[in-house]
């Protein structure tokens, strides 16, 4: 198995022991106004068919994690089809979209606090097991380096909807969705939890 293979709330329940619950996450969004460079970026992609994964992710997600990274220089690290092991085993490994670390690291994955996933076929709900799976991969990862990061986050994205979750103990996944039409409002969430890991 990997994370791929894990397609539902009840798979991650049963084999992985992960109990769910739908929640609000975040209370108090402080927005974070887009610079000029991610306004054009984002401006341009309208001229551009993004019809799949692949030209979602050059044209929406990509800019929008840069613009954290810009924002956090020396902070954090932001890795792209990056394969993350945790436990062969369990089927937790494989490639991830994209996984956002704690620190400034060159070359393998390390301390990670967000994976983000790009949902197929445009269906968000599809992609939350999987990208429940890789966070619990991280969480082990973490776990397994002696690195003291327990609660992590996710977000399941088609590029114009994003949906967080968080695990801790369980999995929340929060209830309300974001827009791309708003992306000050989803740089505020992404910047909140920089900060509740720093």
């Amino acid at each position: 198995m990997a994370y791929s293979d894990f397609t539902t709330l009840k798979q991650l329940k049963t084999q992985l022991g992960i109990n769910f619950n739908f929640t609000k996450l975040f209370d108090k969004i402080v927005p974070i106004e887009p610079s000029n460079w991610l306004e054009t970026s984002l401006l341009y992609r309208t001229n551009l068919r993004s019809t799949n994964e692949k030209s979602r992710s050059e044209t929406v997600v990509q800019p929008i994690l840069n613009e954290l990274v810009r924002l956090n220089k020396n902070l954090i690290t932001l890795y792209s089809g990056e394969t993350l092991k945790a436990d062969v085993e369990e089927g937790l490994v494989g490639e991830c979209d994209f996984v956002i670390s704690k620190g400034i690291k060159d070359y393998k994955i390390d301390s990670p606090i967000f994976q983000l996933l790009e949902a197929k076929r445009h269906d968000i709900e599809s992609g939350i097991p999987q990208c429940a799976a890789q966070m619990l991969g991280a969480q082990i990862f973490n776990k397994n380096e002696n690195t003291k990061i327990k609660c992590i986050y996710g977000c399941v994205t088609t590029g114009d909807d994003w949906q967080f979750l968080k695990l801790d103990d369980e999995l929340f996944i929060d209830e309300r969705k974001y827009y791309l039409g708003n992306v000050a409002q989803i740089l505020g969430i992404f910047q909140s939890i920089i900060d509740y890991n720093m």
